[in-house]
């Protein structure tokens, strides 16, 4: 999947300006719903908004961010941690519903993302300022909408919601395999 990514780190991609925030922040539009592809680097998203394996990085609550949420979440686990790409996916899967979950329901301008490793494991968080929790519905009763957190139940190790003074922080872990 990798192959042939190296010599794209320094191209430029056209983007179409039309949306300025969605231009601020580099999306391309209609981006909702695409996996990190060749043509534009994962680590070019690293680049862009910051190391969420460093500190929090801020991003707009719109759409369009679970796609950028989703490429720096490849960037991290594939790049810099060395991490399967099966479990990648699944990592990469489930940010995308967390991020989803506090772009739809929260009403907030902003979500933070943070992504920590320790041994044998790693954990990722969204950090959004609504104290709202979200629920685990039984999987009869969802619609396509409400798979989200039945896929994290399925998909993670562990996860809960951390009530904060202000807002909560969602976070999934996974067990990952110290080579």
């Amino acid at each position: 999947m990798m192959g042939g990514m190296a010599g794209l780190e320094g191209m430029e991609q056209p983007r179409p300006r039309r949306d300025p925030a969605a231009a601020r922040w580099g999306i391309p539009e209609g981006d909702e719903d695409t996996v990190p592809t060749p043509s534009k680097p994962v680590s070019a998203a690293l680049d862009l908004v910051g190391d969420p394996t460093l500190g929090e990085v801020r991003l707009p609550s719109r759409p369009q961010s679970a796609g950028i949420a989703r490429r720096l979440t490849a960037a991290v686990l594939l790049k810099q941690w060395s991490l399967t790409p099966q479990l990648t996916e699944h990592a990469v899967l489930l940010v995308s519903e967390l991020v989803g979950n506090a772009v739809r329901h929260t009403g907030a301008r902003t979500f933070g993302l943070r992504m920590l490793r320790r041994r044998g494991w790693i954990r990722i968080e969204v950090r959004d300022p609504s104290r709202g929790l979200p629920c685990l519905m039984p999987v009869q009763e969802m619609d396509i909408s409400g798979r989200g957190l039945f896929l994290v139940d399925k998909l993670s190790d562990r996860w809960g919601v951390d009530l904060l003074p202000r807002g909560k922080t969602t976070w999934f872990e996974m067990r990952i395999a110290d080579r």
